[in-house]
């Protein structure tokens, strides 16, 4: 089925990846797909935002309805403040850990290797044990537990639900006689949803399902 996908279809897929990185969940909801197609330069994402839909409303809603994971955002706003008091530019540390170890490795969850309640350090010479606690505080622990294949950064699995939102999308292009899947078809699946985190959020936000989808076709049809 994603070979059907386009490139800014693909696109959301990998944003709704980065948006749940972000926000500390491990595992990929229709809640992260909505918030990855309401922060794209698409018809259908325009539309939404229209209706009120935008990402920052979105994001504010999936925490308050789901809350932050465990790996989510390590300071808030006060935290950066008081650091950039002090001289510490937060933004400049995220990035130069994320040039050396990839995106996302400043809020990633640190790997069990790196756990002192595990097993593993009480493995080896008292140098090993040391030598794995210097690179676990520096961040290498990361890179080489990444390289040893113990710690799939890559990887977050989608939930039954938003496979299902994903499967729907395709039934969305065929009923309108499209080969291909685009953020559009993603987006009707998305709002046609009835469980989920997704209805609530909208409804939160004060956007009609019914009046989305069909504010959604009525734009493509005018495109065409």
């Amino acid at each position: 089925m994603f070979e059907r996908f386009s490139n800014e279809a693909r696109g959301v897929v990998v944003q709704a990846q980065e948006h749940a990185r972000g926000l500390g969940h491990r595992y990929i909801g229709c809640e992260h797909l909505l918030l990855a197609v309401a922060s794209t330069g698409e018809p259908a994402s325009a539309v939404l935002r229209e209706q009120g839909v935008t990402p920052e409303a979105v994001k504010t809603e999936i925490v308050r309805f789901v809350g932050h994971g465990p790996s989510a955002e390590l300071f808030n706003a006060a935290d950066q403040n008081a650091l950039a008091s002090i001289g510490i530019d937060l933004d400049a540390v995220r990035a130069r850990i994320e040039e050396v170890f990839g995106p996302g490795a400043f809020t990633r969850a640190m790997p069990d290797a790196c756990r002192s309640r595990r097993p593993a350090w009480r493995k080896g010479s008292r140098a090993q044990r040391l030598r794995r606690r210097r690179r676990c505080r520096t961040g290498q622990g990361v890179a080489v537990a990444q390289a040893a294949g113990a710690y799939p950064a890559a990887h977050i699995p989608f939930t039954a639900r938003a496979k299902k939102s994903l499967e729907h999308s395709l039934r969305e292009a065929k009923a309108r006689h499209d080969n291909y899947i685009g953020v559009e078809h993603l987006t009707l699946s998305l709002v046609a949803m009835t469980d989920g985190a997704v209805p609530p959020i909208l409804s939160a936000l004060g956007a009609s399902q019914a009046t989305l989808r069909a504010a959604i076709i009525n734009r493509y049809r005018q495109a065409s």
